[in-house]
């Protein structure tokens, strides 16, 4: 579905991003791990066309589509009319506005918000429907991914993108969201999950890539990585 081949970033002269490639096939949950900053977020930027490489290739295949879509030179809101979804780092919700507006806002590059659009998120996030109209910057930090997370799904996603979506959240909450990934994989969602709790990502995950210093230095199925013994030292406290 997603094919990523030899991007190069650059902030500046630095050298961000160094020769990454990798592949998100329909169906599967496909990990980005690595320590904080080895490039996890520049490289999910770069695909989500908020960065542009200096070169290398990013080709989406919608599912059941003869069409091939080249990312690197299309702006962001097409890509989610065509099925992409970021959930960025950090939530990026829409502090001022209520829990409603956000998930309407979701809807924006397909139209209308819809009453099943709506009542599909609600049943996916009930706390949400408890709160839609609470202003959304007084939710508690899981609440506000939950609300990211809602609003992302509100454009109807083939490929849904994670970026750190444990961040900053209780044990607890880490794993109730996890379980939500999980749950939105088995309905039929593709997703591509950047996550630096590396543990959780590679239980979850079909296959995931190691990030390090801007490169790519791993890759494979998520359960041989974890039971990895260099990756359990380098990223599983083991």
């Amino acid at each position: 579905m997603l094919k990523v081949e030899g991007i190069n970033v650059y902030y500046d002269k630095i050298h961000a991003i160094k020769d990454v490639s990798f592949q998100v096939k329909e169906g599967e949950i496909v990990a980005l791990i690595g320590a904080n900053g080895a490039g996890k977020t520049t490289t999910l930027h770069t695909v989500t066309g908020l960065i542009r490489p200096k070169s290398g290739a990013i080709t989406y295949f919608p599912e059941r589509e003869a069409n091939l879509y080249d990312l690197t030179k299309m702006p962001p809101h097409k890509m989610v009319e065509m099925g992409l979804a970021h959930v960025p780092e950090g939530r990026r919700i829409f502090l001022q506005m209520t829990v409603l507006e956000n998930l309407e806002m979701g809807a924006f590059c397909k139209g209308k918000a819809t009453k099943e659009d709506l009542d599909r998120v609600f049943a996916r996030f009930p706390r949400l429907q408890e709160r839609k109209k609470q202003v959304a910057g007084t939710l508690s930090g899981g609440e506000q991914q939950m609300l990211a997370m809602g609003r992302a799904l509100m454009s109807h996603p083939k490929l849904l993108m994670l970026d750190e979506p444990s961040m900053g959240l209780s044990p607890i909450l880490v794993e109730q969201i996890f379980d939500i990934i999980v749950e939105l994989h088995r309905s039929g969602t593709t997703i591509l999950l950047v996550e630096q709790n590396a543990e959780m990502a590679l239980q979850i995950a079909d296959r995931a890539y190691v990030l390090e210093s801007g490169r790519v230095v791993m890759e494979g199925v998520g359960s041989e990585l974890a039971a990895s013994e260099e990756i359990r030292k380098a990223y599983l406290g083991g």
